[in-house]
């Protein structure tokens, strides 16, 4: 499978990289031009596009022939940049192609979850900081992601918990709403966020699906599994 991995420099994407790669994949790697050197671990095993990934001609020839897409939506700034990412991604990918983007839990499609007040608390001083700074735009990325499931492409929205790094537990399990008991840990190996969106490119049944993640190996999840 030909893969595009948009937003390749950061933690996350190279961790889809490594990934993409270990599976056998041919891989095209879409990031800023300043931040081309962070791929150098890959060098002579991807192709990079650099640029923004909100341009949409950096888009068309990244994702040209790709049978995946693989996109981190991180809301930077203000100026729609991940609904900008989303749209060309959307828009410019090949028919039938497989898209997965990666978001947090605070995303809902259906209006279902049941968030704690601690994370509420967080996402209402995340949003204070973001017009403060005018570094992050929460609003943004939850239209990027509205786009993503108004859609008719083969869509995925991948939800992360709060991440934290450390050695692969395998792949995450997952649940359709946040607040469901199986979650209740929230806590997922940023390595193992990146599996799961590598993973989901050849599994059809998360087409049209938006799974909240957790570690594989939390209390809630070794719960979970016990219990079944």
């Amino acid at each position: 499978m030909k893969v595009c991995v948009v937003g390749a420099s950061g933690k996350l994407g190279r961790y889809m990289v490594r990934h993409a790669l270990e599976r056998g994949h041919e891989v095209v790697a879409v990031c800023r031009a300043r931040s081309v050197t962070k791929l150098d671990a890959f060098r002579g095993r991807i192709a990079v596009v650099p640029g923004a990934t909100n341009d949409r001609e950096v888009i068309r020839r990244a994702v040209a022939g790709c049978d995946g897409v693989l996109v981190v939506l991180f809301p930077w700034g203000r100026r729609g940049y991940s609904t900008g990412t989303a749209q060309a991604v959307l828009d410019l990918a090949r028919p039938g192609a497989r898209l997965v983007f990666s978001c947090g839990w605070h995303i809902t499609r259906d209006g279902r979850n049941v968030y704690p007040r601690s994370f509420a608390a967080q996402e209402s001083l995340a949003r204070w900081i973001g017009r403060l700074t005018r570094a992050v735009d929460i609003d943004d990325q939850i239209e990027a992601c509205r786009r993503v499931f108004a859609s008719d492409t083969r869509w995925t929205v991948v939800r992360g918990s709060d991440l934290e790094e450390g050695e692969s537990e395998g792949l995450p399990l997952w649940s359709r709403h946040v607040g469901d008991a199986v979650l209740a840990s929230n806590r997922t190996r940023r390595v193992d966020f990146a599996l799961f969106m590598v993973a989901a490119l050849e599994n059809d049944a998360l087409v049209h699906e938006a799974p909240a993640i957790v570690g594989c190996r939390t209390p809630s999840a070794l719960a979970h599994a016990a219990a079944r």
